[in-house]
């Protein structure tokens, strides 16, 4: 009786044992069942994919990286008159400028506009006086204007058009200086922190609203319909020519000046441009120094140059502060590719040269 006893004893307990395991198994699978419920709640929550990556922040990041990089950001502009006469040359920051305007002066020669956002560059230059229609251009970049010195139509339009300025002339030498490497006038230089310690002393503005003159976009423009522009010349003058030849393996054009490469003279590179633009400008002497004048304030007819193609533009300004709009000949704008820009505004019979390199051409 006794054996039995022990034996049903022990079926007991195994019974027990297999009904606690169940239990134990059942409340193991719900919980198991209410975690994965629970991570994949959470996952939905946090838009995170299956390799563990934050959907909403991987998003963010190729949205960031899909942002134009040229002129972005709210920081305002500087924007610096530089020498371009062929003792001024290597000019300094060239290479570094987001924008550059060139317009036509006294005496057959150009001066060049460098605009530029969040640089850094411990010289700038070789600076010379403004002249009046560059502060058209200046204004519409919203950009604080720097130069070393002024004509009597520039200085009395600065003060017109309360144009946000600093003349170099009559700031201290440790500011605007003489680098003894060249003779004047083709040698006065400033830095950027230097310009910057004067706007802040001046009380200027340093950020700013205003839109990029130009639509930049970061998906590539070709143009597919233009007109092949492996090499452009624009006359100036009869002693004043520029020339670009587009590179077809790095889509930049290399720049040239009176027959002669440009390069930078801080980094000794050579000076090149994601795009140029062309501006066709009627220019008239101003006065007995053959200061000119540009009918600009209207429509003009254009060229927009890129990845080694042409378009026809027309160039709408309606006043001089007002941002100069590009539009194709359909009348939409142009979108433009994210890089450096040269804005060529030259003579309205400036025998402009668009044209194929001759080997492809045959």
């Amino acid at each position: 009786m006794r054996g039995a006893r022990v034996k049903e004893k022990k079926k007991s307990s195994t019974r027990i044992f297999i009904i606690v395991l169940m239990i134990l198994i059942i409340i193991a699978g719900a919980l198991f069942v209410v975690k994965v419920i629970k991570d994949k709640k959470d996952r939905e929550a946090a838009n995170i994919n299956e390799n563990g990556i934050d959907e909403i922040d991987t998003l963010a990041v190729i949205e960031e990286k899909k942002q134009p990089k040229t002129m972005a950001g709210t920081t305002r502009p500087i924007a610096f008159m530089i020498d371009n006469n062929i003792n001024a040359m290597p000019q300094a920051g060239l290479e570094q400028a987001d924008l550059v305007y060139e317009l036509i002066v006294e005496g057959g020669e150009t001066r060049l506009m460098m605009v530029m956002k969040d640089k850094k560059l411990s010289k700038v230059g070789p600076l010379r006086s403004s002249r009046h229609n560059f502060l058209d251009y200046a204004l519409e970049n919203d950009a604080i204007y720097v130069h070393y010195g002024w004509s009597p139509k520039a200085k009395s339009d600065i003060s017109a058009l309360g144009v946000n300025n600093i003349n170099g002339i009559f700031e201290s030498s440790s500011s605007f200086w003489r680098d003894n490497n060249r003779y004047a006038p083709h040698n006065a230089v400033t830095s950027t922190e230097d310009v910057l310690k004067i706007a802040e002393r001046k009380e200027y503005r340093t950020t700013t609203k205003k839109d990029t003159v130009l639509n930049y976009v970061v998906d590539e423009v070709n143009l597919e319909n233009g007109q092949v522009a492996d090499t452009v010349t624009i006359p100036y003058s009869d002693h004043n020519t520029v020339k670009y030849t587009y590179d077809a393996e790095k889509k930049v054009y290399t720049r040239y000046s009176r027959g002669k490469k440009q390069t930078d003279w801080n980094t000794e590179k050579a000076v090149t441009t994601k795009n140029i633009i062309i501006s066709f400008a009627k220019n008239t002497s101003l006065d007995s120094k053959d200061r000119q004048n540009i009918d600009n304030i209207k429509t003009l007819d254009g060229y927009y140059i890129t990845n080694g193609k042409a378009i026809k533009i027309k160039c709408e300004k309606t006043s001089r502060s007002a941002q100069t709009v590009y539009k194709d000949l359909e009348g939409n704008e142009i979108n433009v590719n994210d890089g450096k820009t040269f804005i060529q505004i030259c003579p309205l019979n400036a025998k402009v040269d668009i044209k194929a390199n001759v080997s492809e051409a045959q």
